[in-house]
């Protein structure tokens, strides 16, 4: 969660460092704050509330001077006040820092400082973190030349947990440290100034030149350059990249927000997780990032898909497409519960952990664990230079381009897309013929056109949203490879809007679920004209026999599907296979006209931040 910003070079950083955490808003938006070393000494300012509030305090009270610290705070320890906000300082004022993660023992260590006579101020975990850096700092020869460094070394060599952090001291005024562990932190590499950031969105303005730093690196950067070190022995140099995309492709653009951009984004983003990846001539896909041999992926008795949230469901309709497709037996988990309990899982399994950031701390913990257990583990995300992409043994990339809304919506489109590659992959090496791959192919080439036709329908979904703007509660219902989209489309609703909603096999509706329909209750149905519609229908009329309002995602050209349904999504007609992909689309418009019909704040929804990287 959260966002962490700073900055050391030339330039004023108040405006830097504001723009950043503006970029970063989606990771948290509790509470803000931002410190500058003015020459003179350390000048902290702090906001409950959006970045829009530090900015009206700052309009009256600039702070000026070339290096500073920031934060956009998704609380997890102590409330969302003002004097939790970051950045947080040490018992002299001279030390601040700013903090991402959680420290375990936290308790433990205030304690112990409290038995020093140190009093606290406020209720976080970070503030005892600083507390006990300052500490070290004082017990070092004022003359110590990295005396900041090692501050912040010895500090963490106490500390149990994760964190991605940066610390200043009014003491060494060209100097930032940052070190990372379990969080993450990137440094931003510009001509004459530097930046040290939670996500590159924050920099990609500046410099497109970064380094991602590696569990236990600790950053020493100053007005010459850097130097790297570890806290382990096993340090090695940092690896710069660049940055993949350019600023313009996270900003708003013509959309009123976020969501509705990376919706209508989807015909790119499809196409983009396909392009390079089908051969029409043999009828399959190729996906070189595996790092498997033909043998190796023919061995594969079993996949384990692992996830949480909405890549979990991308991972459920993935089991019905893979298990179709390829004859293989996959099983989904939590990432949660997978990186707790003792899963058995025989040899020949291959294990997908799936992130669209690559740094969610339960599918990172996930992977860890099967790693532990001696399988192969691949994965499924968005960013390239990820712990996920990083510590797995191969995988895919999505390249969907960056996701700045909370709600997923190009993400979990672009997995479903690489699980039907992976299927199709898998398939022609069993069973299916090169017919059957061939028209695998043209269904994914088919994609982006059908999607543009869903999309048209924008303002059609938007009068259906206006209808139901005053249910408390919907129900969404899907049978095989629809019933992940159920789940999705409910998650996406809830999310957004706030209104209660549940995704359930379409089948179990009369096993419970139907007790909670009445006339004020709209129950969603995913009935494209496949081998389930019959007992779709059936399950419709037993919601209209009850009065509850229905409303149904159906094949273009299916005119019967009136006589059961109050209101109706069109998707165009579509293999198994590929109309989750489609029929995800509508569920993601309607929740996103309901949400704006409502009031609601769509990119930034309350209590949710975009990167769960805490447990």
């Amino acid at each position: 969660m959260c966002g962490i910003v700073a900055y050391l070079g030339d330039k004023e950083a108040q405006p830097l460092l504001l723009e950043g955490l503006r970029r970063l808003e989606y990771r948290g938006y509790d509470s803000s704050g931002i410190a500058v070393l003015n020459g003179k000494g350390l000048e902290v300012v702090k906001k409950v509330g959006r970045i829009q509030q530090l900015e009206r305090a700052l309009g009256s009270h600039p702070l000026h001077g070339t290096l500073g610290i920031s934060h956009t705070r998704w609380a997890t320890h102590g409330k969302a006040t003002e004097v939790n906000a970051h950045p947080h300082t040490d018992a002299s004022g001279k030390l601040a820092i700013v903090h991402n993660g959680v420290i375990e023992n936290y308790g433990v260590l205030k304690r112990k400082l409290q038995d020093k006579g140190y009093k606290f101020r406020t209720e976080t975990d970070t503030e005892v973190l600083a507390f006990l850096i300052g500490v070290h700092f004082d017990g070092l020869d004022p003359k110590t030349e990295n005396r900041l460094e090692l501050a912040v070394m010895d500090a963490l060599r106490e500390v149990t947990g994760t964190y991605g952090l940066v610390a200043v001291h009014e003491d060494q005024p060209d100097i930032m440290v940052g070190a990372r562990r379990g969080s993450p932190l990137v440094l931003g590499i510009g001509p004459h100034e530097h930046f040290l950031a939670s996500d590159v969105s924050a920099v990609v303005a500046h410099t497109q030149t970064v380094a991602h730093l590696r569990d236990f690196d600790v950053v020493t950067v100053d007005r010459s350059g850097y130097r790297l070190k570890s806290l382990t022995q096993n340090q090695a140099g940092l690896e710069i990249s660049q940055i993949d995309y350019q600023a313009g492709e996270a900003e708003l653009g013509d959309f009123p927000h976020y969501m509705l951009k990376e919706i209508f984004e989807q015909t790119i983003s499809v196409q983009n997780a396909v392009r390079g990846r089908l051969n029409m001539e043999e009828s399959t896909a190729q996906l070189g990032g595996l790092n498997l041999t033909p043998q190796e992926l023919r061995e594969i008795d079993r996949i384990l898909i692992t996830a949480c949230g909405t890549a979990m469901h991308a991972g459920i309709v993935g089991e019905y497409i893979i298990e179709s497709l390829a004859y293989v037996p996959v099983e989904i988990d939590w990432a949660s519960e997978f990186r707790l309990r003792n899963s058995p899982l025989d040899r020949r399994t291959l294990v997908l952990a799936v992130s669209q950031s690559g740094e969610t701390e339960d599918t990172l913990g996930a992977l860890r664990e099967a790693r532990r257990k001696g399988h192969r583990v691949l994965g499924i995300c968005n960013n390239v230079a990820s712990t996920l992409a990083r510590e797995t043994d191969g995988g895919v990339y999505m390249y969907a381009g960056p996701e700045v809304s909370v709600a997923a919506t190009k993400s979990f489109t672009s997995q479903v897309v690489i699980f039907v590659l992976l299927g199709l992959l898998l398939g022609r090496m069993r069973f299916l013929s090169a017919s059957q791959g061939r028209d695998i192919i043209e269904a994914l080439e088919a994609l982006p056109d059908q999607i543009t036709q869903i999309l048209k329908q924008s303002d059609h979904i938007r009068g259906i949203a206006e209808k139901y703007r005053n249910a408390k509660s919907m129900l969404f219902f899907g049978r095989q490879m629809q019933y992940g989209i159920a789940l999705e489309g409910a998650l996406k609703m809830k999310e957004i809007t706030y209104i209660h909603a549940e995704g359930h096999p379409t089948a179990e509706l009369k096993h419970g679920v139907i007790a909670l329909v009445d006339e004020q209750t709209p129950s969603v149905f995913l009935c494209p004209q496949d081998g389930s519609y019959d007992k779709n229908i059936n399950n419709m009329q037993q919601v209209k026999a009850r009065k509850g309002p229905v409303i149904a995602v159906a094949t273009m050209g299916d005119e019967g599907i009136h006589q059961h349904a109050d209101d109706v999504f069109y998707i165009p007609d579509a293999p198994e296979y590929t109309a989750p992909i489609l029929s995800a689309i509508p569920l993601q418009l309607f929740a996103y006209h309901m949400a704006v019909i409502l009031g609601r704040d769509v990119d930034k929804p309350r209590n949710l931040a975009k990167s769960v990287t805490v447990p």
